[in-house]
């Protein structure tokens, strides 16, 4: 059994290039600081998932092992409120299988009790700053 992360972006008006360029920056900045080269990071279908008005869709599938599932999970959530904020206007829909993650407009995408201490109390899961 396994669990993932969905995430989906719509609205009426498409990407511009400017937009699609940062996808791109995004998709490429954090893809290299993706802590595990073994287990999938934020993956983004193409053309929106194929969804009407859809601009940006993808899953992650999450580790079964504790130590690295929250890591990625933070990791790929962070990666996805970048995205989000890159891309005013859209309609975001992020969720853990059937959990529901929420915005925070301040702190982004995060899921209660992620970024306490991680698993080895390293509290390596601290949100970056944003910028």
């Amino acid at each position: 059994m396994s669990v993932s992360l969905h995430y989906r972006a719509s609205r009426a008006v498409p990407l511009t290039a400017a937009e699609a360029s940062a996808v791109e920056r995004v998709t490429a900045a954090r893809s290299s600081s993706f802590p595990y080269r073994d287990e999938e990071g934020l993956h983004l279908y193409g053309n929106g998932g194929g969804e009407p008005d859809g601009i940006v869709a993808g899953s992650t599938r999450v580790p079964l092992d504790p130590d690295r599932a929250l890591p990625v999970i933070a990791h790929v959530l962070d990666s996805v409120t970048e995205l989000r904020r890159a891309l005013p206007g859209a309609e975001w829909h992020v969720h853990v299988d059937d959990l529901d993650v929420p915005w925070d407009e301040d702190g982004g995408y995060d899921l209660p009790g992620l970024r306490d201490a991680g698993p080895t109390g390293s509290g390596a899961m601290a949100r970056p700053p944003r910028g």
